[in-house]
């Protein structure tokens, strides 16, 4: 199918390809258009359904789709807007230039600017600003076949059904319905006496990372959203919870590569950009890194009186970075699912004081006996190491545990709190253990 549509458009035969386009899924399509020359694609855009071409354009990319806008009238792109669902306008709008925003609003009807604007200015990465206005509200006072009617009456321009809000007469969410429990009910009962009073709503201004967790913890597909005064505004459905968990997910890797978050696809960002994302934390980590080195030249003298030493450096470092790296790696992905609370500090202390003991007293019983036995190294240059690689488990354990928890407290990214970081700090002061071991027990 798609290389027969690719053919066609080819050849120039755009009705044809246009049949063809109309029996694919949206999200094939608009995979499909990314492989299509872009004047061609504006072309076979242009002709297709109206309802159709507005849902193709919500799956496209952000450059993409811009080119679109920027090439078409006015009058198309209010109508692409106009057959969006808001949120779906909104995240679109976003994304573009201001002069681009500033054009379609100046278009659209005064409503819908005021709807758009209004959520726009909701803070970034909260509930408001991923929500959308297309639901079903119920009054409490109706009947059963009342509420029936409605929905057929304005269902085809909502978001979802499946699930109706009860509200008052001041727009207070008061209950919620599901369309299963609606149907099934005798028509002359009221909605108030069937509705489920128990909701779990959110705050427009919620964190849209704990609203994900909110999502997962009671299992729905979609919620209300409300104000201070407990107003029913909008409602938040799973699809656009899927985006926010991929958004965090890599917005989190890439803390823990040292880098700055993007949102831009690899392969369509520049060089420079991709540069300028690396950049600063490398300077932090290099620049910090720096403190190993005036470690290790206090204590020169130490080994150039026992050289061997300097042959287990690395050795020391890398259990130590990796030591860290794991526990950070659980603990960050303990609090990113809601899993671990800034609370639970201790917990965590405690039960990576017992791993780490675990772990270093394994690696540094081996370690001695691979030292001392296989490379017949002299017995208290393999308790230095020895001693020094458990003490330096420990540590990276506990710093990889506690760090990040320590970071959300004080209103930080946990992320930022992995393995490049942790393993700066840990070498640093593995480093001082090891020397000062190797003083005590070599007298050096």
């Amino acid at each position: 199918m798609k290389d027969k549509i690719l053919r066609l458009v080819a050849q120039g035969k755009y009705l044809e390809a246009r049949r063809e386009i109309v029996d694919l899924n949206v999200v094939d399509t608009a995979h499909l258009f990314e492989e299509i020359n872009q004047q061609k694609l504006l072309i076979i855009f242009r002709i297709l359904p109206k309802d159709l071409a507005a849902e193709v354009f919500t799956h496209m990319s952000i450059e993409l789709q811009q080119y679109v806008i920027e090439s078409i009238t006015d009058q198309e792109a209010v109508s692409i807007l106009d057959n969006l669902f808001i949120d779906d306008a909104v995240d679109f709008l976003e994304e573009m230039p201001s002069n681009v925003v500033k054009r379609i609003l100046r278009n659209t009807n005064e409503e819908t600017r005021i709807i758009i604007n209004q959520i726009l200015n909701y803070p970034e990465d909260s509930a408001g600003s991923i929500m959308t206005i297309e639901y079903v509200d119920l009054k409490k006072e109706m009947t059963v076949q009342q509420a029936i009617h409605y929905i057929r009456k304005i269902g085809l321009d909502k978001e979802t059904i499946d699930t109706c809000y009860v509200i008052n007469s001041n727009r207070v969410l008061e209950g919620i319905l599901s369309i299963r429990r609606l149907i099934l009910s005798d028509e002359s009962m009221l909605i108030k006496d069937i509705m489920d009073a128990d909701v779990i709503s959110i705050y427009t201004h919620d964190d849209q990372e704990d609203v994900a967790s909110l999502f997962k913890k009671y299992d729905y597909y979609v919620m209300p959203v409300v104000d201070k005064e407990n107003r029913l505004v909008g409602i938040i459905t799973v699809d656009d919870i899927l985006d926010v968990i991929d958004q965090e997910a890599t917005e989190d890797i890439q803390k823990m590569a040292a880098m700055q978050p993007s949102e831009k696809e690899y392969l369509k960002t520049n060089n420079w950009t991709l540069a300028k994302h690396r950049i600063p934390w490398l300077l932090i980590l290099m620049i910090s890194a720096s403190f190993t080195g005036s470690i290790i030249k206090k204590y020169d003298n130490a080994l150039q009186s026992v050289i061997i030493l300097a042959a287990f450096i690395p050795m020391i470092m890398d259990t130590g970075g990796n030591s860290g790296s794991q526990s950070s790696t659980l603990i960050i992905r303990g609090l990113a699912l809601g899993e671990l609370q800034i609370s639970d500090i201790f917990k965590v202390l405690r039960k990576e004081l017992c791993i780490s003991g675990i772990i270093g007293i394994i690696l540094s019983v081996v370690n001695f006996f691979r030292i001392y036995l296989l490379e017949s190294t002299d017995i208290y240059v393999a308790l230095t190491v020895s001693s020094t690689l458990f003490f330096t488990v420990v540590l990276a354990k506990i710093v990889g545990g506690t760090l990040p928890i320590i970071a959300k407290k004080l209103k930080f990214d946990p992320a930022i709190m992995a393995g490049p970081l942790i393993t700066t700090i840990v070498d640093a002061v593995a480093l001082m253990i090891y020397f000062t071991i190797a003083t005590w027990l070599l007298g050096i």
